[in-house]
């Protein structure tokens, strides 16, 4: 490599280009309107009321798009992100769809690394904002594939595993956890009594449970995961060092690894999701709202059913509040195909009927994993 491609002694670049790059990203913010909170009509469980925060509306279509700003703002104000600073991340899925857009915006090169695997659509996606796609046999390397070639083109490896549990400002500042709770401010339950999240980085239960400890909400954060995932057993365990040797079929969710920006300690509990449930609970919700949605919604929609049931169980009232990641347009090829279920050996119908019987006022009788 280069010297002159090397971060460490490249040049300090002009305040100028930096204030700009920021001054781009917060407009892009200021045009944005807030992601919609939906209630489910649900009139079967009387005195428990069920929202959705829709993330998939964002200009890039998923939660990520939140975190991909996050991700350029605390690496500009740091310093890392330059003027024609190549940016590369791990990524094939919404993270990386989301950074392109973001690097585009700013100018400045950007790189997936990811597994050859990696569905057309998604690449597509990618491609579609300006990102180049750099492939990899093992998906086992991908982190040390994604730091090589940072280090080959003089870039920065934006590395969201790490940094997502701090480059979001969790006290306030229009974080997802403060717009859901103005958002709720006119409901009959304002305070939610659970809010239920998904772990893929680990960066936005950690934000949701900072937030509700900051500001002394009574609300508890269940987060949940998938199956082949490190984050439950880490969780239960105390173990950061789990793994998990089977990759998760639900995309954007579910690690090998515990992640560094999984915060363990903000979390009140967690439950484990079976893949085929995540799946039906998917196209419970796609048929209730008229559109479809994506995987990790369905295993976040799943865990808030398992609440309900359990707070009706109990004779519980309250608001229950989880979110809409992304859309399921990204997998028709997948998610919607019947023979790519079968090709896995999952049948999401008989949770189907499971979830809609809780929704008609029934028990959900679907024992999950909880710690």
């Amino acid at each position: 490599m280069d010297a002159e491609l090397s971060p460490s002694v490249r040049k300090p670049c002009s305040r100028d280009w930096t204030d700009r790059a920021i001054a781009a990203l917060e407009a892009d913010q200021h045009r944005s309107a807030d992601t919609h909170l939906f209630k489910l009509d649900s009139p079967a469980l009387a005195g428990i009321d069920i929202y959705l925060k829709d993330e998939s509306t964002h200009p890039t279509g998923s939660l990520k798009h939140r975190l991909a700003r996050s991700l350029f703002l605390y690496a500009l104000c740091n310093g890392h992100i330059r003027q024609d600073t190549p940016v590369i991340e791990a990524s094939s899925g919404s993270t990386a769809v989301s950074e392109a857009y973001f690097a585009r915006m700013i100018g400045v090169p950007f790189y997936a690394v990811m597994p050859r695997s990696t569905s057309a659509e998604k690449v597509a996606a990618i491609e579609h904002h300006g990102g180049t796609c750099h492939f990899i046999d093992d998906g086992r390397t991908l982190y040390a594939e994604a730091e090589a070639l940072a280090r080959k083109v003089g870039g920065h490896y934006m590395d969201q595993f790490t940094f997502a549990e701090r480059a979001t400002d969790w006290r306030g500042n229009n974080n997802i956890a403060e717009s859901i709770f103005q958002q709720m401010g006119k409901e009959p339950h304002p305070v939610p009594a659970w809010m239920v999240m998904s772990a893929g980085t680990g960066g936005t239960s950690a934000t949701l449970g900072r937030y509700l400890r900051y500001k002394r909400h009574a609300t508890r954060l269940c987060v949940a995961d998938v199956e082949h995932s490190a984050f439950f057993d880490g969780y239960r365990t105390a173990d950061a060092d789990c793994r998990c040797e089977r990759p998760s079929l639900i995309e954007g969710i579910g690690r090998p690894r515990v992640e560094p920006s999984f915060v363990r300690g903000v979390i009140d509990g967690m439950v484990r999701v079976p893949d085929a449930a995540s799946i039906a609970a998917m196209n419970v919700l796609s048929r209730r709202l008229g559109r479809r949605v994506g995987g990790s919604t369905g295993t976040n929609f799943f865990a808030l059913c398992w609440l309900a049931d359990a707070m009706r169980a109990k004779g519980e009232q309250g608001s229950l509040v989880t979110l809409i990641c992304d859309s399921g347009e990204r997998y028709l090829r997948t998610y919607y195909d019947a023979g790519w279920l079968a090709e896995r050996g999952l049948d999401p119908v008989p949770y189907e009927r499971r979830i809609e019987a809780v929704l008609a006022g029934e028990r959900l009788e679907c024992p999950l994993e909880e710690a």
